[in-house]
């Protein structure tokens, strides 16, 4: 009897006692991630004045398409379904059931009038590509 007092009494103090529960040590300290992209071109030579000239596409079955400008094109596809402004850039997309082209336009001198320098084209039906000088030739009114 002597012997379960003693261990009575230390059970129930033992009981009392408090827990402090351990905390997780934090994270070790991560650098931010940073990801290059490698350039898909070299990269252009601005002059003085900051200005980039575009690249102009090449291509049989674009004549009266690159260079030309959105007046031109107008008369050419009609009225653009979409236009799309930002800074000096213009995008002009012109649609029908053949296909989809999109023609963006550049100004190739500082504070000239964006001409149209690439084009793009898809069907209309699921987005694959389409031979452009095709495209060119189905949505043309003249």
């Amino acid at each position: 009897m002597r012997l379960i007092a003693p261990l009575l009494i230390a059970s129930l103090l033992s009981a009392c006692a408090t827990v402090v529960p351990q905390q997780a040590p934090p994270p070790p300290a991560r650098t931010p991630e940073t990801s290059q992209v490698p350039p898909s071109r070299p990269p252009q030579v601005a002059n003085n004045a900051g200005f980039i000239a575009p690249r102009v596409m090449e291509g049989a079955g674009l004549s009266g398409v690159i260079r030309e400008g959105e007046r031109a094109l107008a008369a050419r596809f009609g009225a653009p379904r979409l236009t799309v402004v930002e800074g000096d850039m213009r995008k002009l997309q012109f649609t029908g059931q053949a296909c989809v082209l999109d023609v963006f336009l550049y100004p190739l001198t500082p504070g000239g009038e964006p001409v149209a320098t690439w084009v793009e084209t898809r069907r209309s039906s699921d987005g694959a590509a389409v031979d452009r000088a095709a495209c060119v030739q189905a949505l043309s009114r003249r």
